[in-house]
């Protein structure tokens, strides 16, 4: 039976005066055993009260936690992907209309990305709009998410290489978002969980200014052996991102599986 340690870190960060990042991080007992549910949303950079947005969205998944987390996952319990996917469409689609009414209410643009990942003892199940990012940590540092902005497209395109994007200023710019497209169209990924593995959900705020090396010395399963390391390893890497100056808020969670006993 696996068992997950949680930590979250958040920071507004250097510049910006309120923090648009949100985010949910929670472990369920289940009759499968321990399952983790985690959410994080980037309020639109300068768009006006993206601190709103992002709140907006979690406080959705938080209610649809509540009444659909047991109910998720097949009598072998691993994670039912057509139910979950069909309720999570049902919920960005919606909070992406309830979000644009309340600009266009209150006069004023805002949006949020969103990554939100639910791990069983068998698999895990992601959804993605924007550019906050799911990796994995095992043996090395994988991203298990696509950004979806102009110039993760143009890479995939051929047009920039992955070095050019990371200097690009067009890094942040996004082709949807929660709130801000007229319609949404949200990747999904799934894999197996497997133990002694670290997942880490971050905003872009967290991955600018440190390398995959540094995140991977410090998040590595080997490193990470309890909540409080996890805890203050994250605080060092947020750290280190506004010595480098990094002007975004910073946000990571991270989950890490290890076979009870």
């Amino acid at each position: 039976m696996l068992k997950f340690a949680v930590s979250g870190n958040t920071d507004v960060g250097i510049k910006k005066e309120t923090n648009q990042d949100s985010l949910l991080l929670r472990k369920y007992s289940t009759c499968f055993g321990e399952v983790v549910f985690a959410v994080l949303c980037d309020g639109m950079g300068g768009l006006a009260k993206g601190e709103v947005a992002s709140a907006s969205l979690i406080n959705a998944f938080r209610n649809w936690a509540d009444e659909n987390i047991m109910t998720s996952f097949t009598k072998d319990g691993g994670i039912n992907y057509e139910e979950v996917q069909m309720k999570w469409m049902t919920l960005i689609t919606s909070m992406n209309a309830k979000i644009k009414a309340y600009g266009r209410q209150n006069g004023v643009s805002l949006g949020t990305t969103v990554t939100a990942i639910l791990i069983s003892q068998k698999d895990y199940y992601i959804v993605n709009v924007g550019d906050t990012r799911a990796y994995i940590i095992s043996d090395a540092l994988y991203v298990l998410t696509e950004d979806q902005t102009l110039v993760e497209k143009e890479v995939r395109e051929g047009k920039l290489t992955p070095e050019q994007a990371e200097k690009d200023p067009r890094r942040s710019v996004l082709l949807q978002c929660v709130g801000a497209s007229e319609n949404v169209y949200p990747d999904f990924f799934y894999g197996e969980t497997m133990p002694d593995t670290v997942f880490m959900l971050c905003s872009d705020g967290f991955r600018h200014e440190v390398t995959a090396e540094e995140i991977f010395g410090a998040f590595n399963p080997s490193v990470l052996c309890d909540e409080q390391t996890m805890y203050s390893n994250a605080t060092c890497l947020i750290e280190a991102n506004k010595t480098r100056q990094e002007r975004d808020n910073i946000t990571v969670a991270l989950i890490r599986s290890y076979q009870e006993g």
